[in-house]
């Protein structure tokens, strides 16, 4: 039967073109159900009863396989946010945990909370603040890095930053004395070593525009001209106000080096010298001779700055009174300034019999008598001499041949100076004979004849 079968094939070519598709379907359906058998198996989608009673052999592909999204240590719905992420492993963790319970500072700081009001940008404004788990010397030591036109802006974080910032600043001018009375200044700023209240205590106007500045004093006027000066004695505070306010500050400040004062009574001065032992630097403005008697008990004050009268501002007299004693008190002095003071002879010896240790002396718009050069003598180890802006230099040196000199004088420096008294001129040289170097600035009428007595 089969030799027949093969024969008919062989005499009818349709036969064989059906017997070879017969053949092709076998081995269709072979190699797809021995594909089937080594393949997983898939999820099948489930289909409406109108799809499989219309395509019984109908088959779908697969659906994608679904992402799923990195879920959260406490949600598996919501998304990591950038700090989740950044924490997610358990040992980090840990060691953040243990920073933070061994960061304890003396001093405790605010909670950095971020103020809502500057607007942060965070991806997740709700998460928490991880500064907090560095200690304040951290960031201290991390703030001292950043310039220090930065400060400002580093201290708007929040209010953490801005108590660190304050800690960092250790000199500061204060234009408002309400600043002071009320305390703010002291719990904003708590390691202050320089001071300066003299703006606090002239009443100003805001938003002027007009500066006047002489002597090292800078002052806002308004538009109206005053016939008397640029300020009139309503605009200055009490000398007792500035005394309470200074009582405060030296309580605050025990190791207060520096200090600028204007206006201020003896009880106030008092307080600073006995509570502020480390106070090195004092300058004081529209002093008087009375009002010296409270800085005798700043026994390591080194540099003072005295501010008696200045034209078109104030006038305050300081004379040989004052001179005298502040000598006795400040014997540890090296660098001496007198702007607008009074005195004479008498005033200068003192100075130069009790301060033995002054190495530099400046006299600045002098009222000073007649006669007073020669006291320079005493100043035996005074090693510069300046004078600025004197309309006189002495009105009356007396005969040269007792004027003496200054032993170890090395630099004399004249600046801003009236020089047309040649006798005058003649005695500042023979006074200053032993100096190596003479700087003359901007002064007038001097002439070529005024260096014969100068020995270089």
């Amino acid at each position: 039967m089969e030799g027949k079968k093969n024969k008919d094939t062989l005499h009818n070519p349709n036969k064989i073109n059906v017997l070879a598709l017969e053949n092709r379907r076998e081995r269709e359906e072979f190699f797809f159900l021995k594909k089937k058998k080594f393949t997983p198996k898939k999820k099948k989608m489930s289909q409406s009863p109108e799809e499989k009673t219309t395509n019984p052999n109908n088959n779908p592909k697969p659906p994608p396989i679904p992402i799923s999204a990195p879920t959260s240590l406490n949600s598996k719905t919501r998304t990591l946010s950038l700090p989740e992420l950044w924490f997610k492993e358990q040992s980090l963790k840990h060691v953040t945990l243990k920073m933070k319970s061994l960061s304890n500072s003396p001093l405790a700081s605010p909670p950095s909370d971020p103020d809502k009001k500057f607007g942060l940008l965070s991806n997740d404004p709700t998460g928490p603040d991880y500064s907090t788990l560095l200690s304040d010397e951290l960031l201290l030591q991390v703030f001292n890095k950043v310039p220090i036109s930065q400060y400002v802006s580093n201290s708007l974080v929040c209010k953490r930053w801005l108590f660190l910032h304050g800690r960092l600043v250790q000199s500061i001018k204060i234009i408002d004395f309400g600043f002071v009375d009320s305390g703010r200044v002291f719990t904003r700023f708590p390691n202050l070593e320089n001071i300066d209240i003299v703006h606090a205590c002239i009443k100003m106007p805001r938003n002027s525009g007009i500066l006047i500045t002489r002597n090292n004093l800078s002052v806002y006027i308004g538009s109206k001209l005053l016939s008397d000066g640029f300020i009139k004695e309503n605009d200055l505070l009490s000398s007792d106000l500035i005394g309470n306010g200074l009582q405060l500050i030296s309580e605050w400040y025990p190791n207060l080096r520096r200090i600028v004062v204007f206006g201020t009574s003896e009880n106030g001065l008092l307080s600073v010298s006995s509570k502020c032992e480390m106070l090195q630097e004092l300058e004081l403005h529209c002093c008087g001779d009375m009002s010296l008697k409270g800085i005798s008990g700043c026994r390591n004050l080194q540099v003072l700055k005295l501010i008696g009268c200045v034209d078109g501002f104030y006038n305050s007299v300081v004379s040989d009174i004052g001179l005298t004693i502040l000598a006795r008190g400040c014997r540890r002095l090296v660098k001496l300034e007198l702007c607008g003071c009074e005195g004479s002879y008498d005033g200068i010896k003192a100075i130069g019999q009790c301060c033995q240790m002054l190495e530099e002396l400046t006299i600045c718009d002098h009222r000073m008598d007649g006669g007073w050069l020669a006291a320079l003598s005493f100043c035996e180890n005074l090693k510069t001499l300046r004078l600025q802006s004197c309309k006189s230099v002495d009105s009356s040196p007396g005969l040269l041949e007792h004027l003496g000199s200054c032993p170890t004088l090395e630099e004399l420096h004249v600046q801003r100076c009236q020089m047309r008294d040649k006798q005058a001129v003649e005695a500042l040289f023979l006074v200053c004979k032993t100096v190596r170097e003479i700087v003359l600035q901007n002064c007038w009428r001097l002439e070529d004849g005024a260096f014969a007595a100068a020995s270089i």
